[in-house]
């Protein structure tokens, strides 16, 4: 699944295509995905123009001037392909610009979603309303972790999982700060001191950013808008090197937790 590193990316990829554009065509191909596709979501988006784009954990915005947000997740399989040469049987979103551009939304696994919200109510929407902060952003600190954490005997790695506790990390880049951190992924929540919370903010910062500069990790379908594959994958230490030599000459282990696999060092994180 496309974490908060690929969708970043896919956002930055379709900023400079859309802001600013106006949006001759808004076309969805078929009334669902994961849920229902608001049914006037082509009325209200033709002929709109896109003021600007962002990104709320692993949702992707499109904001415009008529005080409407479409709101676009990939789920599983999801991505935006630039100028298809095809529109096939899973692009289930196109879009064309007054200016000539045409984009496709491409979900074969029908995972993802599009709804359309009142940007002035975004905060009210479901998915949003109860978002931890995001791992980029000022409120993600060891102190709020401290607080978040307090009294709490789940294994930290579920904690970080947790959505409600911090937007948009997923499984790949917890192992990752986990692992940059030297926590053990199954340490109780309520037993990491405040400087061993440093160290993972700090860890959690570090893998994302670095991971948005490197186009995100392109697994199975993911790709950015323009085609190109992420490749931070080629920086992975832990994630899917089961059996490989961690840095401290460790080996690189892995269990399933919650149906998810985990990869860790059981010599240096402790």
């Amino acid at each position: 699944m496309p974490e908060l590193p690929e969708v970043e990316t896919t956002v930055r990829g379709l900023d400079p295509v859309l802001r600013g554009q106006r949006l001759a065509l808004v076309e969805p191909r078929r009334p669902d995905l994961r849920r229902p596709i608001p049914p006037d979501l082509r009325q209200r988006m033709t002929g709109a123009t896109v003021t600007g784009l962002s990104r709320r954990a692993k949702y992707g915005l499109i904001h415009t001037d008529r005080g409407d947000t479409l709101i676009f997740h990939l789920g599983m399989s999801g991505r935006w392909r630039l100028e298809p040469d095809e529109i096939g049987a899973h692009d289930h979103l196109l879009v064309e610009t007054a200016s000539g551009r045409r984009l496709s939304l491409n979900d074969p696994r029908r995972f993802g979603s599009l709804d359309l919200v009142r940007t002035d109510s975004l905060a009210a929407f479901p998915p949003f309303a109860k978002l931890g902060p995001e791992p980029l952003g000022p409120d993600f600190t060891a102190s709020y972790l401290a607080a978040a954490f307090a009294g709490r005997s789940g294994p930290v790695k579920s904690l970080l999982l947790d959505q409600h506790v911090v937007a948009g990390l997923g499984n790949i880049y917890v192992c990752e700060a986990l692992h940059q951190a030297r926590i053990a992924p199954g340490t109780a929540g309520r037993r990491i001191r405040a400087a061993r919370l440093e160290r993972l903010v700090s860890a959690v910062r570090e893998i994302i950013a670095a991971a948005i500069d490197a186009g995100g990790s392109s697994l199975r379908d993911y790709a950015q808008p323009d085609g190109e594959l992420g490749y931070f994958f080629k920086r992975w230490r832990a994630y899917g090197r089961e059996g490989e030599s961690c840095g401290c000459g460790g080996p690189i282990r892995r269990r399933v937790d919650g149906g998810r696999s985990t990869f860790y060092c059981p010599r240096c994180q402790r």
